[in-house]
């Protein structure tokens, strides 16, 4: 019932919610870029009534959306029923844009191809990948192992390029981890092509020690992309942080922005899995948020 209550305010309160915040709130934004929306926190929703997930997305005032692979997330197999164009031209007509997607690493890695020219039909310009290596790793990788994650995204990544599809790395998993100390992010980014493959920060991984400001000056250029999450300490969970709407936790939003121009990000999602219910109160702090 719980989560039937946060999706009835998704797709349903989303629109009152926008109009009680004010018109002011459907334009000018941080970077003067449309504000975005990761669909995986609503991914139980497309399974059942896309069209009014991603309706009530539009309504809380997201005009871009980025989407998982509907033959790589089980959750959005339901979006197989669509050709590419045709599932544009829908999301084009409920006011919102697509350029980017999550993607399997067996989409990419053994069905290149076939993705790739899935995404090119659609019109997308970006593919991402959630994670390199084991999602849970173990501790037991090496600095080998690595380069052994690397090599098979490199070499994706130059088939994407010549389709005019740039490559995304995210930083999670074994992405965000260490190794003897040493972060395996930065070993990766020393192991990418930047030619071909560029960088989409996930804004959580401060937890655990990856702060986005420091990297996007850190690797100036190299970012195209960020998934943006706002937390708070709480000792009573599992990982000891529980997330809360943008504007309301511990992240420095603005030095975030700043620093963004600097790292090269051109489009930003909020994604705030744990509850959905908190993206649309999202958006009127991003309006309001000057950079």
């Amino acid at each position: 019932m719980h989560r039937i209550n946060r999706r009835t305010f998704l797709m349903e309160g989303a629109a009152a919610s926008a109009l009680l915040t004010g018109a002011r709130y459907l334009s000018g934004n941080p970077l003067g870029l449309p504000i975005g929306c990761q669909t995986y926190p609503v991914r139980k929703s497309i399974s059942t009534d896309f069209a009014g997930a991603m309706k009530g997305l539009r309504a809380a005032g997201f005009t871009q959306i980025e989407l998982c692979s509907p033959y790589g997330y089980a959750d959005f197999s339901s979006l197989q029923q669509y050709k590419p164009q045709e599932l544009r031209r829908m999301l084009n007509d409920w006011g919102l844009g697509c350029i980017s997607a999550h993607w399997a690493p067996t989409e990419l890695f053994q069905k290149a191809d076939q993705s790739i020219s899935y995404a090119k039909e659609f019109g997308m310009t970006q593919m991402a990948i959630a994670a390199l290596g084991p999602f849970n790793a173990k501790g037991t990788q090496t600095v080998d192992d690595v380069k052994r994650y690397v090599e098979p995204f490199n070499t994706f990544a130059e088939k994407a390029h010549a389709a005019g599809i740039v490559a995304l790395l995210h930083n999670e998993g074994f992405v965000s981890k260490y190794i003897d100390g040493k972060p395996v992010y930065d070993m990766m980014i020393a192991e990418l092509n930047p030619a071909t493959t560029k960088l989409q920060f996930q804004v959580s991984a401060l937890q655990e020690g990856y702060d986005p400001v420091t990297y996007f000056h850190k690797y100036s250029g190299r970012y195209l992309s960020m998934h943006c999450q706002d937390w708070v300490k709480d000792p009573s969970t599992k990982s000891g942080f529980r997330q809360v709407a943008l504007g309301k936790g511990v992240v420095d939003w603005k030095a975030v922005f700043t620093a963004a121009k600097t790292g090269g990000v051109k489009n930003y999602f909020v994604e705030l899995e744990e509850d959905p219910a908190l993206m649309p109160p999202s958006v009127p702090y991003l309006k309001s948020l000057n950079v």
